[in-house]
Parts: structure tokens; C-alpha cells; sequence
């Protein structure tokens, strides 16, 4: 405990502000060569626009950093018993929950609108086309094709399928791949997908393939989770997190 309040002691407030979006750290990440600290998702998001280098000194990214920073743990530690003043209220709140704080502060509000904690989704193709004239979805519908054909980024995991072993498909690819030239095809296989993941089990067998891909992997995972941390830590966080979302 001494040790905790040492540390956190050396910190002022604005250590914990991302350089990035301006607003406390969510989910703290840190560049290893350099040691500058973001919010996971605006680092994620910087890098798709860098790739290589850090955003704020220009310092060298490794490409296992690229895909999966390491999760600056000793920040959120920190956060979770040091208090800042809300920029507009002025009330003191712990930082890790200064985001939650901002949604409900009428002050906030009033100055700066809609919090920037409300994450913003990106429309699948087939939601554009449905709200669009039909000009416009078959625009939509071939800018998505050239996408999703285009060779993958570097910092973008890429599978094997392994119903025909057709490689180097990122999770959108075999998806779409599965579902045109697999469909039906029940056979026990190994999803690739899931054992790039730290909890993935080698044995594991999936009997229906293509079912699974399209009620598991609609969405990548490194969006949402950390994956360096193990299942079961991850569900510690989010209940501890929807306990404090809900009182």
C-alpha cells in the first residue's frame, strides 16, 4: 500500500490525460521504446495512419506493438485511487471514472456537447445499402469489394482456411470466403481464428465451421478486449466496470 501511494504521488493529474484525444486514459497503452502513453483505441487508430511510428515523438513501433500494445497496467492501478477535478464541474472523481462522470455532468454537456466517450460504429456495408437510394448501395457495394480484396495491413492478423487452405485472409476475408464457397460444408476443423487468441485451445475441434465464424467472428476481438490478458481477467473488468456504470 505504501509503495501504491509512493508512486502515485509522482504523478500530477495531466500524466493522465492522452496526448491523443485529450481526455483521461481508457484502457492506457504504452509504447515500450519511448515510453509515451495513449488510450489504446487512439493509439490503434494512429498507427493505422504511421504504422510505424510513435504519435507524439515519432519513436520506433514494433510491429507486435502495432497489433497488441501493452496494456500500461501500473496507470490503471493508479487511476483507480487518484482523483481529478472535472474540467467543468469541478468535482473531484477518481480518474478511471472521470469518463462515466462526463456523461452525466450537465456542465459538460452544455459546454462540449456529447461526450467523446460514445464510441462510433462504422455501418456495414449492408446497413448503408438499406438506408441508401440504389445508386448509391451499388457504390457502396463496390468500394466494399475493393476493400475487402485488398491485401491486408501489416499490423492485421491474417488466417489460413482451414477447409481448403487458402491463406493469407484477414477474419473478413475467411468469413466472406467461408460463407460463398463453404456453406454446408460440416466438417471438424480447427478455427484458426480462435487459436491466434491467448485462451485458444490447440484440441479444440469445431464441428460446423462456417456457423461458427458467423455467430463468433463478426467482429475482431482486439477492438473490444485486451488480449493479453486471460479470459477470466477480462471478465473481472467487465463486471467490475458495469458495477460502477450501474450505481
Amino acid at each position: 500500500m505504501a509503495e501504491e501511494e509512493s508512486a502515485s504521488t509522482s504523478y500530477t493529474e495531466d500524466d493522465f490525460y492522452c496526448p491523443i484525444c485529450q481526455e483521461v486514459f481508457r484502457t492506457p497503452v504504452r509504447v515500450a521504446a519511448c515510453q509515451h502513453v495513449f488510450c489504446r483505441k487512439c493509439f490503434l487508430t494512429a498507427m493505422k495512419e504511421s504504422r510505424v511510428h510513435c504519435p507524439l515523438c515519432r519513436g520506433n513501433v514494433t510491429r507486435r506493438e502495432r497489433a497488441c500494445p501493452e496494456r500500461a497496467l501500473d496507470l490503471e492501478t493508479i487511476m483507480r485511487s487518484f482523483p481529478g477535478n472535472c474540467r467543468c464541474c469541478s468535482q473531484r472523481v477518481e480518474l478511471y471514472r472521470m469518463r462515466q462522470h462526463y456523461k452525466t455532468c450537465e456542465k459538460y454537456q452544455d459546454e462540449f456537447g456529447v461526450s467523446s466517450t460514445v464510441p462510433s460504429f462504422q455501418l456495414s456495408p449492408d446497413t448503408v445499402a438499406n438506408s441508401n437510394s440504389e445508386a448509391s448501395t451499388s457504390e457502396n457495394a463496390e468500394a466494399y469489394q475493393e476493400e475487402d480484396h485488398a491485401e491486408p495491413a501489416d499490423d492485421q492478423p491474417t488466417f489460413d482456411c482451414p477447409l481448403c487452405e487458402e491463406g493469407n485472409m484477414t477474419r473478413q476475408r475467411l468469413l466472406d470466403h467461408c460463407n460463398t464457397d463453404h456453406r454446408g460444408q460440416v466438417v471438424p476443423v480447427i478455427c484458426p481464428i480462435c487459436l491466434s487468441l491467448p485462451w485458444g485451445d490447440p484440441t479444440q475441434l469445431t464441428r460446423n465451421f462456417v456457423s461458427h465464424l458467423n455467430q463468433r467472428h463478426q467482429f475482431d476481438y482486439g477492438d473490444y478486449v485486451n488480449l493479453q490478458l486471460d479470459e477470466e481477467t477480462q471478465y473481472q473488468i467487465a463486471i467490475e466496470e458495469s458495477f460502477h456504470v450501474n450505481i
